[in-house]
């Protein structure tokens, strides 16, 4: 059979009834947009997550108080209430030549604060000047706090940007005060918003000198967390080690022994982000794959009734001389054509809900890999379910095919 009698035979196959199908290929549509959108999803969640996680630094190490727990450890102290960290610790780390800077926090809660007849509750964290270059966060206008701020504990404070919007109703606050419980502040700064982080939002905070934190708000000298930037190019691995041995030295405690504090790498928490939503990317294309093969099982049903529509025709090409492989091939290359524009047509609407579901808010990032898997996927479906209606075509007594009614 030539190329132009096989065209010619799938164009008259496939149009002489374009309703039915039309509803064949609906369900590879279906089924291919569905899996292009989930799997666009999982991606786009991925990519916001590992955005989100780098948003808070880069080579970030971040030292909690308190030892870490595994299993069957005997507890010893909640996280983030433990009291074992202060700033002298950050003299001991500055030491270490891997380290590129260190910035401190303490912690003073969720704190009433009013402002111009406004009130809100909000985080306080007492942090350093080094906090801006470890931690990412970005001036919107005015200037953050110096080292001077808190030497000489000046009740000085830079607000988050939904905290000026909660009490100056998003007009400039530098120079305003503010009163963080009974201690009036001066605002000096206003952070960029940076949004969600996955570790609460990064914009509803109020930073202010830590001295100022630990002597008017907290009462005490500790720590919540040490944040060390390392050097790029750095085995964050080993650098880790060599912060916990300068602790375990600054703290008097044997290596063998259980530190009192726990470190937190940067790089192992977006490696575990990326392993689970590279699994919640595979879930969701396993459960829009399932729609996939019920667009293959309507794909084969057609099939078979348009072998046996042509069961007559069938027995009349083989009576003049049509081999079984050509049959085999026409009804193949039927369900394959059939399949070809349902994956092309899933692919056009997979571009388009991703397209609308980014415009509304919802991440769903497209990659090169989940097309190229669509179409294999959608001419294995033609092959895979097209392959039982065209063997039954091409094993047809012509004789029993001619009687048939």
């Amino acid at each position: 059979m030539y190329l132009t009698d096989l065209t010619q035979e799938i164009y008259t196959a496939v149009t002489v009834n374009k309703s039915r199908s039309s509803l064949t290929v609906l369900g590879i549509v279906i089924g291919i947009a569905s899996v292009i959108v989930m799997v666009a999803i999982g991606q786009g969640a991925q990519t916001a997550i590992q955005q989100n996680i780098q948003a808070i630094g880069s080579n970030l190490l971040i030292v909690r108080p308190g030892s870490q727990q595994g299993p069957g450890s005997p507890v010893q102290g909640a996280q983030g209430s433990a009291q074992s960290l202060t700033t002298a610790d950050v003299t001991h780390l500055k030491k270490i030549p891997a380290v590129e800077a260190v910035a401190v926090e303490a912690q003073a809660r969720s704190r009433q604060v009013t402002a111009a007849g406004k009130n809100t509750n909000t985080s306080v964290t007492g942090v350093t000047s080094e906090y801006p270059t470890v931690r990412n966060v970005k001036l919107a206008e005015g200037s953050f706090l110096t080292e001077t701020h808190e030497r000489s504990l000046a009740k000085v404070a830079v607000l988050g940007p939904d905290v000026v919007t909660e009490l100056f109703d998003g007009v400039s606050s530098i120079g305003k005060k503010v009163r963080i419980g009974s201690v009036d502040f001066t605002v000096i700064g206003v952070t960029a918003a940076r949004g969600g982080t996955g570790f609460g939002s990064s914009d509803d905070v109020i930073y202010i000198p830590v001295s100022t934190a630990q002597q008017f708000l907290i009462g005490n000298k500790y720590l919540s967390n040490i944040n060390v930037q390392i050097r790029t190019g750095e085995d964050m691995t080993a650098a880790a080690e060599n912060v916990k041995a300068a602790l375990l030295e600054a703290h008097g405690i044997a290596p063998d022994e259980t530190a009192d504090f726990s470190i937190l790498n940067q790089a192992d928490i977006v490696a575990t982000a990326s392993s689970v939503t590279s699994t919640f990317t595979t879930l969701l294309g396993a459960v829009a794959g399932i729609s996939l093969v019920v667009g293959g099982i309507g794909i084969m049903n057609m099939m078979l009734t348009s072998v046996t529509e042509r069961t007559r025709e069938i027995g009349l090409r083989k009576a003049i001389g049509a081999r079984g492989r050509e049959i085999r091939l026409q009804f193949l290359a039927e369900a394959i054509v059939l399949t070809f524009f349902g994956g092309f047509f899933g692919i056009f609407w997979g571009f388009v809900i991703a397209s609308v579901m980014n415009r509304y808010g919802i991440a769903a990032e497209i990659s090169t890999n989940s097309i190229i898997l669509a179409f294999l996927v959608s001419a294995a479906i033609g092959i895979v379910f097209g392959y039982y209606p065209a063997s039954r075509a091409a094993r047809l007594n012509p004789i029993e095919a001619l009687r048939y009614e």
